[in-house]
C-alpha cells in the first residue's frame, strides 16, 4: 500500500504542451495514477518539438510528464469511445487543455460525463475565463504574460513591453490548477459529488501581478509610485511603469555588476536595500558615517540618491566576484543574491540534495536533468521516475479495465486502420 497522500486518484491526463501537463506531473508526483491520453503514432505534441537527439522524446516533454503511464487511444472511432468511456466510469479526474468546445464534438460533455460518473471533476485550463470577450483567442505563454498585465510592468520604461522567461502563463496556470483539483476532491469528500474546474492563463498571470494592481490604483490616487526609479527625478503617465530592476514591494532593489561582468554575462547579483538593513550595509560598504547622515538615514531620504548608492555599491562590488559578495553580505545580513545561471543551478549540489533538481533515467535517451517538487514535506520525498515511452502502458491500462487479450489485439487493429 503506497503512503502516498493521491495514492488511489486514477487521473485521465487529455493535456499537452505545458500548462496542463505542470498541473497533472505535481499530482503523480504525490501518488496520483495520472494516465496520459495521447493519440496513436504522434502523442503529445512536445515530444518532437525542439529535439536534441533525433528520433528521442524531447527534454521538452521527457521534464513535464514525468510519473505517468501513456495510453495511446483514437478517440474518434467508436472502439476508443467505448474504453474513454470506460476510464471515466473509473477515474477521480479528467483533465484537459483543448480548445473551447472539443471534449463536446467528442461526445463527452459534462452532462455525458456526469452521467457516466457522477463524482467525476474535470479540470480544464483555459486562455481566458468562460464568458471574457477572448474566450475563442488561442493563447500560449507570451500570449498570457501580455494578457494578464505581466508584460506591460516588465522591463526598461524607455523601452518596449518584455515577457520573462518564467513560465508565468503556463505553469503557474498548471500550478493553480492542481490547488482546484485537489480543492474539488476535499469537496467531493463533503457532497458525494464531482464539479467542474477551470483556470485561465490570464486569471493566472493576472493573480501573481496583484502588486501591480495595487500600484496601479496607488497611482491613481497620488500620481506618483515613490519606490519606482522614475521617483523623484522622473515622471509618471497614468499607467504603471516598467520599473527596470527595481523591486517594487517598497524595498528599493538592483542588478549590480561584479568582477567578470565583461567576459560572463553572469557575473552580477541582485542587492536590496531593506530599511532594517540600512545600518548592516553601511558597515559592509565602510560608510559608516551614511547611517547618521540626514541624506541617507531614511527611506525617503534615499530615494533622490538611490542610484548613486546603487553607484557606489557597485564600484565596492568590483573586485569581487558575485559568489564572494554574497558571502560577505549575508554575514550582515542583506538580502541579496548571487544572478545565478542555468549551468549553475543544473549543477547546484544543495539543489540535487534536496531534489530540486533531480536526474532521471530514461528507457531511450539515458539519464536527463528535471525539477522535481518544489513544495518539501516531512514525511514525503516524491520520487522523480522518467516520462513514459509513446502508448507505453496502453496494454496495461486496457487489461485493468477489464479488456483481454483478444480485445486488446482488436483494438490495436481497429486503431492501424
Amino acid at each position: 500500500m503506497s503512503n502516498k497522500p493521491l495514492a488511489g486518484i486514477k487521473i485521465i491526463d487529455f493535456t499537452h504542451v505545458q500548462a496542463g501537463p505542470a498541473c497533472t506531473q505535481m499530482l503523480a508526483w504525490f501518488g496520483a495514477d495520472v494516465i496520459k491520453v495521447e493519440r496513436p503514432g504522434s502523442g503529445d505534441v512536445t515530444r518532437s518539438q525542439l529535439r536534441d537527439i533525433p528520433d528521442v522524446d524531447a527534454l521538452y516533454f521527457t521534464m513535464l510528464n514525468s510519473n505517468k503511464r501513456s495510453l495511446t487511444l483514437d478517440t474518434k472511432k467508436p472502439e476508443g469511445k467505448e474504453v474513454l468511456e470506460k476510464l471515466i466510469r473509473e477515474s477521480d479526474v479528467l483533465v484537459e487543455n483543448f480548445g473551447p468546445g472539443a471534449l463536446d464534438r467528442m461526445g463527452f460533455s459534462w452532462k455525458r460525463i456526469n452521467e457516466l460518473n457522477p463524482k467525476m471533476i474535470v479540470a480544464s485550463v483555459k486562455g481566458f475565463s468562460d464568458g471574457h470577450h477572448y474566450d475563442d483567442l488561442k493563447v500560449y505563454e507570451n500570449v498570457a504574460q501580455c494578457a494578464g498585465g505581466a508584460a506591460s510592468t516588465t522591463g526598461w520604461w524607455d523601452g518596449p513591453p518584455t515577457v520573462s522567461a518564467a513560465a508565468l502563463g503556463d505553469s503557474n496556470t498548471g500550478m493553480h490548477l492542481a490547488i482546484g483539483i485537489l480543492t474539488a476532491i476535499i469537496g467531493r469528500q463533503q457532497t458525494g459529488r464531482g464539479q467542474k474546474v477551470a483556470v485561465s492563463m490570464q486569471d493566472s498571470v493576472l493573480n501573481l501581478c496583484r502588486v501591480k494592481l495595487r500600484d496601479q490604483q496607488r497611482l491613481d490616487r497620488l500620481g506618483y509610485l515613490e519606490e519606482y526609479p522614475q521617483y523623484p527625478h522622473g515622471t509618471f503617465s497614468d499607467v504603471v511603469p516598467r520599473g527596470g530592476n527595481a523591486g517594487g514591494g517598497g524595498q528599493p532593489g538592483w542588478v549590480l555588476k561584479c568582477k567578470g561582468w565583461e567576459t560572463d554575462p553572469n557575473a552580477y547579483i541582485y542587492f536590496t536595500i531593506q530599511g532594517h538593513a540600512w545600518a548592516p550595509i553601511c558597515e559592509a560598504l565602510g560608510r559608516p558615517e551614511w547611517i547618521k547622515d540626514p541624506n541617507y538615514s531614511t527611506p525617503k531620504a534615499r530615494q533622490p540618491h538611490i542610484m548613486d548608492i546603487f553607484a557606489t555599491i557597485e564600484a565596492w562590488l568590483a573586485d569581487k566576484t558575485k559568489f564572494e559578495a554574497v558571502d560577505i553580505l549575508r554575514k550582515f545580513d542583506i538580502p541579496c543574491s548571487p544572478v545565478l545561471s542555468m549551468k549553475e543551478l543544473a549543477a547546484d549540489p544543495s539543489l540535487r540534495a534536496s531534489g530540486t533538481i533531480a536526474e532521471v533515467p530514461h528507457k531511450e535517451r539515458g539519464t536527463y536533468l528535471t525539477v522535481g517538487s518544489p513544495i518539501k514535506f516531512s514525511d514525503l520525498k516524491p520520487e522523480i521516475t522518467g516520462s513514459p515511452l509513446l502508448g507505453e502502458h496502453t496494454d496495461e491500462v486496457l487489461a485493468e479495465l477489464g479488456y483481454g487479450k483478444e480485445q486488446i489485439a482488436a483494438l490495436h487493429k481497429a486503431e492501424a486502420v
